[in-house]
């Protein structure tokens, strides 16, 4: 039975997308008859939650507590890393510090090396990170890019063991039926509420866009860490009565606020510290809702958005294209849901983990 330690950034049950994307892998390959070990941060105070969560799925996870002074914690996973990777034979890495992690471990120890790059990791501010992060790269066998957009921005690195496998999703059936109002659009967002996932963005169009849906609301859902920016730029362009924050929700609840909803929308935007949006896996449980999606150009969303069929892309700064594009959704919606379902069959974690599968047998066979 080969072993594979996957090095991650983060990891349920604390939310994240690196996190999703590293459970649904490890859950994956432990079915499909890999010894999986997963050495991941402990982000909660007093480990409670990891613990719980650990306790319940097939394969083990080792946690690094998070220490009041960083670099304790940068050490502790190194040394985790280290003896942990003694007897794998491979390591998957899966998020900025670990892949530095993974490239320091490869010229110590000889098992194969798989990177997987999500897009944050790349355009990273510091020039010295930058450098450090092309360099790493370039000592993994393997290097998986989450989407196409993903993959061009490596291309300088001219990597000849690259490939690309889309983040996978798995959603159960919505426990109501897909509502659509004719009357009163709901759009929705759900993820972290930071400058990268852009909802300040959609706010910004909302006075336009009232001008011809007034009764339109639009629902913010996720970790409420801008929320007071938002709040405040809501109350200045006089559109407060139209945002709703939901915060951090569980699953359930989740379900159901994009099953009321009509229009998912990610207007995601490059941060000053480089974070881009590599991918967009929330437009993806959407669409498998019936939800049609609205999301930025010239980001890693253009690859989960099937342009025309599943939504619209768009210039995240121009309120103009922003309500010729929810209006076209509007008056052709049952096309356009039926067209989110079909596209989303394309990125179920059966399909994707697939892939994974064939990259990983290739990794092997180089052994």
């Amino acid at each position: 039975m080969p072993k594979v330690l996957i090095l991650t950034s983060e990891f349920p049950p604390q939310p994240g997308g690196i996190g999703n994307h590293a459970f649904h892998l490890a859950k994956g390959l432990q079915v499909n008859g890999y010894d999986v070990t997963v050495v991941s941060d402990q982000r909660s105070d007093n480990g409670e939650a990891e613990k719980g969560f650990d306790g319940q799925v097939s394969f083990r996870v080792v946690r690094i507590p998070r220490k009041a002074f960083i670099f304790i914690s940068y050490f502790n996973r190194i040394r985790t890393a280290f003896s942990e990777g003694k007897n794998a034979d491979i390591i998957l890495s899966s998020g900025k510090f670990s892949l530095w992690m993974g490239a320091l471990l490869s010229f110590f120890q000889k098992m194969r090396f798989v990177a997987v790059v999500h897009g944050s990791e790349i355009k990273l501010r510091n020039p010295f990170l930058r450098k450090l992060t092309a360099f790493s790269l370039k000592r993994y066998d393997t290097v998986i890019a989450v989407s196409e957009f993903t993959k061009s921005l490596l291309s300088h690195l001219n990597l000849k063991n690259i490939s690309v496998i889309p983040n996978g999703f798995e959603i159960g059936k919505p426990e109501i039926q897909k509502i659509n109002k004719d009357q009163m659009p709901v759009l929705i967002t759900v993820g972290n509420v930071t400058e990268r996932k852009g909802q300040h963005n959609v706010i910004k169009a909302l006075p336009s866009l009232l001008k011809k849906f007034p009764d339109l609301k639009y629902q913010i859902v996720g970790i409420p860490t801008d929320k007071k920016k938002l709040e405040k730029l809501s109350l200045a362009l006089g559109v407060e009565n139209s945002v709703e924050f939901y915060g951090k929700v569980e699953e359930k609840v989740k379900k159901e606020l994009l099953s009321k909803s009509d229009v998912f929308v990610m207007l995601s935007e490059k941060t000053k510290d480089g974070d881009v949006e590599g991918f967009g896996i929330a437009i993806l449980e959407a669409n498998a809702l019936g939800v049609p999606a609205i999301g930025a150009k010239d980001c890693g969303i253009e690859d989960a958005i099937n342009q025309g069929h599943s939504g619209k892309l768009i210039d995240t700064k121009s309120p103009q294209q922003f309500e010729k594009a929810l209006t076209e959704i509007l008056n052709n919606y049952q096309t356009y849901s039926n067209g989110a379902k079909d596209w989303s069959t394309g990125f179920t974690w059966d399909k994707i983990l697939n892939e994974y599968l064939e990259v990983l047998g290739k990794v092997e066979e180089k052994t």
